[in-house]
């Protein structure tokens, strides 16, 4: 059942009331003065939970999160940071060795190829199969 707010003049005081639909427009009795009070119309605050998040009536298409308005509903958080809301986390820069292990890691692998390829084995250390030989062109015959 829905709230109402009813309006006194004598006692000019406002009070709510739950009542049935059908009722909402028949007059009250004030409970402090106990005369009729005519319904008024009031503004209300309101909201509905929508994809497990609350959001506003009427609804913007936007999502609250921890009391702030977000735009998209966040698919991955970790903790309660949404993506929306918490700056990126910057990358931690690699230290002078760390440039060059890779780098020598990556010319020890190309060499590793290298050699692999000449001897026919890929980079997992299977046999590839030997290269189709060239043919020699079929001769031609005049007829």
């Amino acid at each position: 059942m829905p709230l109402y707010e009813y309006h006194c003049k004598p006692c000019n005081g406002i009070f709510e009331i739950i009542r049935p639909m059908r009722e909402a427009s028949v007059a009250v009795p004030c409970p402090e003065c106990s005369r009729d009070a005519p319904r008024i119309m009031s503004s209300f605050n309101a909201f509905t939970f929508r994809d497990g998040y609350p959001r506003r009536l009427p609804d913007k298409g936007t999502f609250w999160h921890m009391g702030k308005e977000v735009k998209k509903r966040a698919k991955r958080m970790s903790w309660y940071d949404h993506p929306e809301l918490t700056p990126p986390k910057r990358k931690p820069r690699p230290a002078k060795g760390e440039i060059t292990a890779a780098r020598e890691r990556q010319a020890a692998r190309a060499k590793a190829l290298s050699y692999g390829d000449r001897w026919g084995v890929d980079a997992r250390g299977f046999r590839q199969p030997k290269a189709a030989r060239k043919r020699k062109p079929a001769r031609k015959t005049i007829t």
